[in-house]
């Protein structure tokens, strides 16, 4: 248990230059994550019956959860809460993006996805930094 809350709630404390530096991050990838998502949720009922079905779920449900993924997990990415959980689907959407829906596609098409995926992957190894709800959270924990 002890691991599964240090994976989530980090307590590592970085300078405030690095600190500042994920939130950007957080706040510019999230921010052009979230502004896809909006897109989608605000068209939902047109894109319902079109949109890309790469795991066998139907169209409806694979727009549900890329909605999910853009939108709930987007907001939780930027202000740093379960940090590290909200990263999942957003990393598992980029890459079913990249490597099923664009497969076959020319790199132009799957560049967006490819550099969302890259630096979702990376945020999830360096954490969310000291400007985040769940370094808040680590440091009442640790108390």
């Amino acid at each position: 248990m002890s691991r599964i809350i240090r994976l989530l709630f980090p307590a590592n404390r970085l300078t405030s230059g690095a600190s500042l530096f994920l939130l950007a991050l957080r706040v510019l990838f999230g921010g052009l994550l979230l502004s896809h998502g909006i897109g989608k949720l605000h068209d939902f009922a047109a894109l319902s019956g079109a949109f890309p079905d790469p795991l066998g779920l139907g169209s409806r449900i694979s727009l549900m959860l890329a909605i999910f993924a853009e939108v709930f997990c987007a907001v939780g990415f930027i202000v740093g809460a379960f940090y590290r959980l909200a990263l999942v689907p957003m990393i598992f959407s980029m890459g079913v993006a990249l490597f099923v829906v664009h497969a076959n596609d020319p790199f132009a098409v799957k560049e967006l996805a490819l550099i969302y995926l890259s630096v979702f992957v990376l945020m999830f190894i360096s954490g969310p930094g000291n400007y985040a709800l769940d370094h808040l959270i680590a440091e009442r924990i640790r108390k």
